[in-house]
């Protein structure tokens, strides 16, 4: 059973094939002459492994070795033997990793949304360590547009170094619908062109300011934080206790990001068992006004941020072994992050909230992995 169960969004039940239809947008880059297995089918396939705890190209191809010839029809395979670890690879290397990622981000978007909320989308970078190529040491860093309350990636694109990830996420950006939804970002993205395009898309932003913009920082620092009542919360976890205390101000004029609307000083302190206590102060810009975004809901959107790295970057390093893949061919690092995404997301809109539980169980009980991937 689920460890922490979540609410499951409304799925028609009539249209079983919804990820392969969807799959079936991705351009195939093999010669139609001797194609044995078709792309959607091989691609479902490697999801509904993954979600089964396959880590690997050869995991992959063992599970589908494994499987009934029952579940190679549902897959659209009937007839032929399962896909190998060498047809994965070879056909994994050559995608096109844009449009998977995108055919994947509209399908997984249709199925994060929630009546009478708003959309929260975090944006944020994550390298993919084990693909590192020599001599030069490269490796795909892949930007993530990540839902906070469905724990499930909306689209992610690919830049060789981390330093071009401010230009990449207003990529990403650009090809969402942001009418309503709001943005969370790290330090990296406060960016005034940022701004511009999700408040031009009907959305809003709420930016982090820390030392890398040093005169606006101090500007924030400076404000009246003394005589402005505070919100705060505490929380205790794995024997420390967490203190987070919130003040919000219109934001001055002097702020020129467009659209600011309110600025706000976050302060989180943490006190260990032993009594060593930490803390640290961060200023925050967004354009939602204290309508839309009241001191609580601003504190939570920003909790809600960091959420890309505890439920994505942290499971698919720990427990899909991602840094460890030793996978390093053309776009299959990417491809099989993808894999990894889309697992995770169904996981957890399937009620999953310990992801490395929910892989053991569909491991032993493939019907409902199948389910979960071709039903969802």
């Amino acid at each position: 059973m689920p460890s922490s169960p979540t609410s499951i969004p409304y799925v028609n039940p009539t249209r079983r094939e919804l990820l392969l239809t969807a799959l079936e947008t991705v351009p195939d880059p093999r010669d139609r002459r001797g194609v044995r297995y078709p792309l959607a089918s091989i691609l479902a396939l490697a999801v509904t492994a993954t979600i089964a705890g396959a880590r690997s190209f050869a995991a992959i191809g063992q599970w589908a070795a494994a499987t009934t010839c029952e579940h190679l029809a549902a897959f659209g395979l009937a007839g032929t033997a399962a896909p190998d670890e060498s047809t994965l690879r070879k056909l994994f290397a050559r995608l096109d990793a844009d449009a998977l990622d995108t055919a994947l981000g509209m399908w997984m978007w249709t199925r994060t949304f929630v009546a009478g909320q708003r959309r929260v989308i975090a944006l944020d970078g994550k390298t993919v360590r084990g693909a590192r190529r020599r001599p030069d040491g490269t490796a795909p860093h892949l930007v993530a547009a990540f839902d906070h309350s469905a724990g499930a990636v909306l689209g992610q694109i690919c830049v060789q170094e981390k330093s071009n990830e401010i230009p990449a996420a207003r990529t990403l950006l650009a090809q969402m619908d942001l009418d309503g939804t709001v943005v969370t970002v790290d330090a990296m993205h406060t960016q005034t062109d940022t701004a511009t395009l999700v408040t031009g898309a009907g959305g809003d932003y709420v930016f982090t300011v820390k030392g890398n913009m040093p005169t606006l920082h101090a500007m924030l620092k400076t404000l009246p934080w003394k005589g402005i009542p505070a919100v705060r919360t505490t929380v205790r976890d794995r024997g420390r206790t967490i203190t987070r205390t919130i003040k919000v101000v219109a934001a001055p004029a002097w702020v020129e990001f467009p659209g600011a609307a309110q600025v706000a000083q976050l302060r989180r302190t943490v006190t260990n068992k032993d009594g060593k206590r930490t803390v640290e102060v961060v200023y925050l810009i967004t354009s939602a006004d204290c309508i839309a975004a009241s001191p609580q809901v601003l504190a939570s959107w920003v909790q809600g941020h960091w959420a890309i790295e505890n439920r994505l970057h942290w499971v698919r390093d720990v427990t899909f072994g991602e840094d460890l893949s030793q996978v390093r061919t053309g776009q299959a690092p990417r491809i099989m992050a993808t894999c990894r995404n889309i697992a995770v997301g169904l996981l957890r809109l399937a009620g999953w909230d310990n992801i490395a539980a929910g892989l053991r169980h569909h491991a032993r009980h493939p019907d409902q992995a199948l389910a979960l991937a071709l039903t969802s």
